[in-house]
Protein backbone atom coordinates (compact mmCIF):
# COMPACT_ATOMS: atom_id res chain seq x y z
CA UNK A 1 0.00 0.00 0.00
CA UNK A 2 1.29 2.91 -1.17
CA UNK A 3 2.13 6.70 1.50
CA UNK A 4 0.15 8.23 -0.95
CA UNK A 5 -3.28 6.29 0.39
CA UNK A 6 -2.51 5.93 3.87
CA UNK A 7 -3.12 8.51 6.88
CA UNK A 8 -1.73 8.39 10.61
CA UNK A 9 -4.37 8.16 13.02
CA UNK A 10 -4.04 8.28 17.02
CA UNK A 11 -2.05 4.99 17.38
CA UNK A 12 0.79 6.64 14.75
CA UNK A 13 -0.44 3.47 12.56
CA UNK A 14 -1.39 4.20 8.37
CA UNK A 15 -4.87 3.38 7.52
CA UNK A 16 -6.44 4.23 4.16
CA UNK A 17 -9.77 6.41 4.41
CA UNK A 18 -10.22 6.46 0.57
CA UNK A 19 -10.53 2.90 -1.21
CA UNK A 20 -10.03 3.30 -5.37
CA UNK A 21 -12.43 0.80 -7.34
CA UNK A 22 -10.38 -2.48 -8.59
CA UNK A 23 -11.91 -1.84 -11.73
CA UNK A 24 -10.48 1.63 -12.06
CA UNK A 25 -10.84 3.63 -14.53
CA UNK A 26 -14.42 3.26 -14.62
CA UNK A 27 -14.84 5.00 -17.86
CA UNK A 28 -13.15 6.85 -20.51
CA UNK A 29 -13.40 8.07 -24.45
CA UNK A 30 -12.88 4.11 -25.12
CA UNK A 31 -16.78 3.87 -23.49
CA UNK A 32 -18.39 7.14 -25.38
CA UNK A 33 -20.89 6.39 -28.31
CA UNK A 34 -19.56 9.20 -29.93
CA UNK A 35 -15.54 10.75 -31.00
CA UNK A 36 -14.02 12.43 -27.59
CA UNK A 37 -10.15 12.87 -26.62
CA UNK A 38 -11.16 12.31 -23.21
CA UNK A 39 -13.43 12.25 -20.51
CA UNK A 40 -12.95 13.31 -17.25
CA UNK A 41 -14.30 15.72 -13.70
CA UNK A 42 -17.73 14.46 -13.50
CA UNK A 43 -20.43 15.89 -11.37
CA UNK A 44 -22.73 13.41 -9.49
CA UNK A 45 -25.51 12.60 -7.98
CA UNK A 46 -28.53 10.43 -7.68
CA UNK A 47 -31.68 10.57 -10.23
CA UNK A 48 -34.64 8.30 -10.62
CA UNK A 49 -32.59 5.91 -8.04
CA UNK A 50 -29.88 5.31 -10.14
CA UNK A 51 -26.41 7.27 -10.29
CA UNK A 52 -25.94 10.02 -12.83
CA UNK A 53 -22.40 11.61 -13.70
CA UNK A 54 -22.03 14.40 -15.62
CA UNK A 55 -19.10 14.00 -17.33
CA UNK A 56 -16.66 16.76 -18.45
CA UNK A 57 -16.11 15.67 -22.12
CA UNK A 58 -13.21 17.35 -24.43
CA UNK A 59 -13.63 17.02 -27.71
CA UNK A 60 -10.32 16.85 -30.24
CA UNK A 61 -10.04 20.88 -30.41
CA UNK A 62 -9.89 20.99 -26.92
CA UNK A 63 -12.99 22.47 -26.12
CA UNK A 64 -15.07 20.72 -23.28
CA UNK A 65 -19.03 20.24 -22.75
CA UNK A 66 -20.71 17.72 -20.71
CA UNK A 67 -22.46 14.08 -21.10
CA UNK A 68 -24.96 12.51 -18.73
CA UNK A 69 -23.82 8.69 -17.92
CA UNK A 70 -26.16 6.67 -15.77
CA UNK A 71 -25.63 3.69 -13.86
CA UNK A 72 -28.14 1.19 -11.50
CA UNK A 73 -24.65 0.51 -9.15
CA UNK A 74 -22.64 3.44 -10.44
CA UNK A 75 -19.74 1.65 -11.48
CA UNK A 76 -20.96 -0.86 -14.71
CA UNK A 77 -23.55 -0.98 -17.20
CA UNK A 78 -23.34 2.82 -17.96
CA UNK A 79 -26.01 4.28 -20.07
CA UNK A 80 -24.60 7.24 -21.79
CA UNK A 81 -25.95 10.14 -23.91
CA UNK A 82 -25.69 9.40 -27.76
CA UNK A 83 -24.92 12.83 -28.07
CA UNK A 84 -23.81 15.81 -25.44
CA UNK A 85 -26.48 16.65 -23.02
CA UNK A 86 -25.49 20.44 -22.15
CA UNK A 87 -23.31 21.87 -25.09
CA UNK A 88 -21.83 25.13 -24.82
CA UNK A 89 -23.94 27.75 -26.62
CA UNK A 90 -22.07 30.62 -27.17
CA UNK A 91 -24.40 32.74 -29.68
CA UNK A 92 -26.48 33.48 -26.26
CA UNK A 93 -24.00 32.66 -23.83
CA UNK A 94 -20.73 34.22 -25.60
CA UNK A 95 -19.02 33.14 -22.03
CA UNK A 96 -19.04 29.98 -23.31
CA UNK A 97 -17.16 30.37 -26.21
CA UNK A 98 -14.50 28.14 -25.50
CA UNK A 99 -16.49 25.51 -24.06
CA UNK A 100 -18.02 24.42 -20.36
CA UNK A 101 -16.55 22.57 -17.67
CA UNK A 102 -16.07 20.85 -13.91
CA UNK A 103 -20.01 20.53 -13.24
CA UNK A 104 -20.86 20.19 -9.64
CA UNK A 105 -24.77 18.68 -9.12
CA UNK A 106 -26.86 20.20 -6.32
CA UNK A 107 -30.20 19.13 -5.50
CA UNK A 108 -32.24 21.88 -4.05
CA UNK A 109 -35.39 20.95 -2.35
CA UNK A 110 -36.80 24.12 -1.98
CA UNK A 111 -37.13 24.44 -5.66
CA UNK A 112 -37.78 21.09 -6.72
CA UNK A 113 -34.81 21.18 -9.32
CA UNK A 114 -30.94 20.23 -9.26
CA UNK A 115 -28.26 23.39 -9.60
CA UNK A 116 -25.51 22.34 -11.93
CA UNK A 117 -22.53 25.15 -11.29
CA UNK A 118 -19.99 24.43 -14.20
CA UNK A 119 -16.94 26.60 -15.20
CA UNK A 120 -17.77 29.09 -19.01
CA UNK A 121 -14.54 29.50 -20.68
CA UNK A 122 -14.80 32.66 -21.80
CA UNK A 123 -12.53 35.10 -23.95
CA UNK A 124 -11.88 36.63 -20.47
CA UNK A 125 -10.88 33.75 -18.84
CA UNK A 126 -13.00 30.82 -16.98
CA UNK A 127 -16.09 31.70 -15.08
CA UNK A 128 -18.89 30.42 -13.04
CA UNK A 129 -22.03 29.76 -14.42
CA UNK A 130 -25.59 28.59 -13.16
CA UNK A 131 -28.02 26.22 -14.45
CA UNK A 132 -31.11 24.65 -13.52
CA UNK A 133 -32.90 21.29 -14.59
CA UNK A 134 -35.37 19.04 -13.43
CA UNK A 135 -34.70 15.93 -15.74
CA UNK A 136 -30.96 16.41 -16.98
CA UNK A 137 -32.74 16.96 -20.75
CA UNK A 138 -33.62 20.36 -20.53
CA UNK A 139 -31.58 23.36 -18.60
CA UNK A 140 -32.21 26.53 -17.71
CA UNK A 141 -29.52 28.33 -17.70
CA UNK A 142 -28.60 32.01 -15.31
CA UNK A 143 -25.85 32.92 -16.82
CA UNK A 144 -22.75 33.85 -15.59
CA UNK A 145 -23.15 34.43 -11.62
CA UNK A 146 -19.00 35.12 -11.12
CA UNK A 147 -16.68 37.35 -13.14
CA UNK A 148 -13.49 35.52 -13.89
CA UNK A 149 -11.15 34.42 -13.38
CA UNK A 150 -12.99 32.16 -10.83
CA UNK A 151 -14.46 28.64 -11.08
CA UNK A 152 -14.85 25.45 -8.37
CA UNK A 153 -17.90 26.50 -7.22
CA UNK A 154 -20.96 24.54 -5.79
CA UNK A 155 -24.02 25.70 -3.88
CA UNK A 156 -25.31 24.60 -0.58
CA UNK A 157 -28.35 23.01 -0.85
CA UNK A 158 -30.16 24.82 1.95
CA UNK A 159 -30.71 28.77 2.81
CA UNK A 160 -29.16 30.12 5.87
CA UNK A 161 -30.72 32.87 7.02
CA UNK A 162 -32.87 33.48 3.80
CA UNK A 163 -30.10 33.63 1.43
CA UNK A 164 -28.18 31.32 -0.66
CA UNK A 165 -24.86 30.51 0.01
CA UNK A 166 -21.58 29.98 -2.67
CA UNK A 167 -18.36 27.96 -2.70
CA UNK A 168 -16.02 29.26 -5.18
CA UNK A 169 -12.10 30.38 -5.96
CA UNK A 170 -11.89 33.18 -7.74
CA UNK A 171 -8.38 34.25 -8.55
CA UNK A 172 -6.94 38.09 -8.66
CA UNK A 173 -3.09 38.60 -10.05
CA UNK A 174 -3.91 42.38 -7.80
CA UNK A 175 -4.08 40.17 -4.81
CA UNK A 176 -0.91 38.52 -4.01
CA UNK A 177 0.19 35.10 -4.58
CA UNK A 178 -2.37 32.10 -4.00
CA UNK A 179 -5.81 31.35 -4.73
CA UNK A 180 -8.48 30.58 -2.43
CA UNK A 181 -11.79 29.54 -1.11
CA UNK A 182 -14.77 31.64 -0.71
CA UNK A 183 -18.24 32.25 -0.43
CA UNK A 184 -20.76 34.67 -1.61
CA UNK A 185 -24.24 35.65 -0.82
CA UNK A 186 -27.10 35.66 -2.99
CA UNK A 187 -31.39 36.33 -2.40
CA UNK A 188 -32.15 35.14 -6.02
CA UNK A 189 -29.32 32.31 -7.07
CA UNK A 190 -28.28 35.54 -9.86
CA UNK A 191 -27.01 38.43 -8.20
CA UNK A 192 -24.30 37.82 -5.72
CA UNK A 193 -22.47 39.94 -2.83
CA UNK A 194 -20.89 39.63 0.75
CA UNK A 195 -17.94 37.98 -0.99
CA UNK A 196 -15.63 36.86 1.94
CA UNK A 197 -12.69 34.24 1.92
CA UNK A 198 -13.51 30.82 4.26
CA UNK A 199 -10.49 28.36 3.62
CA UNK A 200 -6.70 29.89 2.50
CA UNK A 201 -4.33 28.07 0.45
CA UNK A 202 -1.47 27.82 2.74
CA UNK A 203 2.36 28.99 1.93
CA UNK A 204 5.49 27.47 2.00
CA UNK A 205 5.94 23.56 1.72
CA UNK A 206 2.52 22.29 2.31
CA UNK A 207 1.02 20.25 -0.23
CA UNK A 208 -1.95 22.29 -0.13
CA UNK A 209 0.06 25.58 -0.42
CA UNK A 210 -0.90 28.92 -2.87
CA UNK A 211 -4.08 27.32 -4.78
CA UNK A 212 -6.35 25.34 -3.15
CA UNK A 213 -10.49 24.71 -4.68
CA UNK A 214 -13.39 22.97 -3.67
CA UNK A 215 -13.88 19.77 -5.04
CA UNK A 216 -17.88 17.88 -4.88
CA UNK A 217 -20.34 20.12 -2.99
CA UNK A 218 -20.13 20.25 0.72
CA UNK A 219 -22.04 17.52 2.42
CA UNK A 220 -24.52 18.03 4.81
CA UNK A 221 -23.65 15.24 8.02
CA UNK A 222 -24.88 16.12 12.02
CA UNK A 223 -21.45 16.79 12.82
CA UNK A 224 -21.17 19.57 10.32
CA UNK A 225 -21.06 20.65 6.48
CA UNK A 226 -18.09 18.17 5.43
CA UNK A 227 -15.78 19.92 2.75
CA UNK A 228 -13.94 17.81 0.24
CA UNK A 229 -10.94 20.14 -1.47
CA UNK A 230 -8.16 19.64 -3.92
CA UNK A 231 -4.46 21.69 -3.54
CA UNK A 232 -2.05 21.98 -5.73
CA UNK A 233 1.69 21.97 -5.30
CA UNK A 234 3.74 23.27 -7.67
CA UNK A 235 7.17 21.45 -7.51
CA UNK A 236 10.71 20.95 -10.56
CA UNK A 237 8.34 18.19 -12.09
CA UNK A 238 5.20 20.16 -12.25
CA UNK A 239 1.96 20.58 -10.19
CA UNK A 240 0.62 17.75 -7.95
CA UNK A 241 -3.18 18.05 -7.35
CA UNK A 242 -4.29 16.03 -3.95
CA UNK A 243 -7.36 16.19 -1.73
CA UNK A 244 -8.22 16.85 1.97
CA UNK A 245 -11.01 17.90 4.02
CA UNK A 246 -12.32 20.32 6.31
CA UNK A 247 -15.11 20.60 8.61
CA UNK A 248 -18.05 23.30 9.09
CA UNK A 249 -20.71 24.43 11.51
CA UNK A 250 -23.66 23.25 10.67
CA UNK A 251 -25.93 25.96 10.94
CA UNK A 252 -22.96 28.63 10.20
CA UNK A 253 -21.22 27.49 7.81
CA UNK A 254 -18.94 30.60 7.85
CA UNK A 255 -17.23 29.08 10.49
CA UNK A 256 -14.24 26.32 10.10
CA UNK A 257 -14.47 23.44 12.72
CA UNK A 258 -11.67 21.58 11.75
CA UNK A 259 -9.20 21.17 8.45
CA UNK A 260 -6.82 18.29 7.83
CA UNK A 261 -3.02 19.04 7.64
CA UNK A 262 -2.35 16.10 5.76
CA UNK A 263 -3.74 15.56 2.52
CA UNK A 264 -5.85 12.61 2.76
CA UNK A 265 -6.04 10.95 -1.33
CA UNK A 266 -3.63 12.08 -4.11
CA UNK A 267 -2.47 10.63 -7.39
CA UNK A 268 -0.63 7.19 -6.68
CA UNK A 269 -1.96 4.86 -9.85
CA UNK A 270 -0.62 4.49 -13.43
CA UNK A 271 -3.83 5.95 -14.75
CA UNK A 272 -3.65 8.65 -12.13
CA UNK A 273 0.14 10.18 -12.93
CA UNK A 274 -0.04 9.79 -16.57
CA UNK A 275 -2.28 11.46 -19.10
CA UNK A 276 -3.12 14.63 -20.80
CA UNK A 277 -2.37 16.32 -17.36
CA UNK A 278 -0.30 14.00 -15.09
CA UNK A 279 -0.29 13.25 -11.25
CA UNK A 280 -3.99 14.68 -10.71
CA UNK A 281 -7.21 13.59 -8.92
CA UNK A 282 -9.99 15.82 -8.78
CA UNK A 283 -13.40 15.24 -7.82
CA UNK A 284 -16.53 16.99 -8.44
CA UNK A 285 -18.75 14.68 -7.54
CA UNK A 286 -19.78 12.32 -4.07
CA UNK A 287 -22.61 10.30 -3.27
CA UNK A 288 -23.71 9.50 -0.10
CA UNK A 289 -25.68 6.37 0.68
CA UNK A 290 -27.62 6.83 3.73
CA UNK A 291 -28.21 3.65 4.49
CA UNK A 292 -24.88 2.16 4.18
CA UNK A 293 -23.07 5.35 5.09
CA UNK A 294 -20.82 4.57 2.42
CA UNK A 295 -19.52 7.23 0.01
CA UNK A 296 -18.68 7.27 -4.06
CA UNK A 297 -16.35 9.80 -5.14
CA UNK A 298 -16.32 9.82 -8.48
CA UNK A 299 -13.05 11.93 -9.63
CA UNK A 300 -11.25 12.80 -12.74
CA UNK A 301 -7.88 11.08 -13.06
CA UNK A 302 -4.87 13.18 -15.01
CA UNK A 303 -7.68 14.72 -16.96
CA UNK A 304 -8.33 11.49 -19.20
CA UNK A 305 -10.69 9.24 -17.33
CA UNK A 306 -13.07 8.61 -14.65
CA UNK A 307 -12.12 6.74 -11.70
CA UNK A 308 -14.15 6.16 -8.29
CA UNK A 309 -12.55 5.71 -4.91
CA UNK A 310 -15.10 4.75 -2.08
CA UNK A 311 -15.12 5.82 1.67
CA UNK A 312 -17.09 5.24 4.79
CA UNK A 313 -19.08 8.44 6.19
CA UNK A 314 -18.12 8.01 10.00
CA UNK A 315 -14.41 6.94 8.89
CA UNK A 316 -14.14 10.81 7.69
CA UNK A 317 -15.67 12.07 10.49
CA UNK A 318 -13.70 10.63 13.34
CA UNK A 319 -10.57 11.37 11.09
CA UNK A 320 -11.48 15.14 10.46
CA UNK A 321 -12.93 15.41 13.96
CA UNK A 322 -8.73 14.51 14.86
CA UNK A 323 -7.55 16.91 12.79
CA UNK A 324 -6.68 20.53 14.10
CA UNK A 325 -8.63 23.63 15.15
CA UNK A 326 -7.67 25.99 12.50
CA UNK A 327 -5.11 28.51 13.85
CA UNK A 328 -5.85 32.76 13.16
CA UNK A 329 -1.96 32.78 11.96
CA UNK A 330 -3.71 29.89 9.09
CA UNK A 331 -5.71 32.75 7.73
CA UNK A 332 -2.94 35.11 7.40
CA UNK A 333 -1.65 35.32 3.25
Amino acid sequence: MSFQSKLRNHDNTYRELFKRHPDNPILTAHDWPYAANTVFNPAATMFNGKVLLLARVEDRRGFSHLTKAISEDGVTNWQIDPVPTFEPDPERYPEEIWGIEDPRITWIEELGKWAVTYTAYSRGGPLVSLALTKDFVNFERLGPIMPPDDKDAALFPRRFNGKWLLVHRPVSANYGPGAHIWVSWSDDLKYWGDHQMLINARRGGWWDSNKIGLSPPPLETPEGWLILYHGVRQTAAGAIYRLGLALLDLENPLHVLRRSDEWVFGPSEPYEREGDVDDVVFPCGWILDETTGQIKMYYGAADTCIALATASLSDLLEYIKRCPEPKEEDNLI
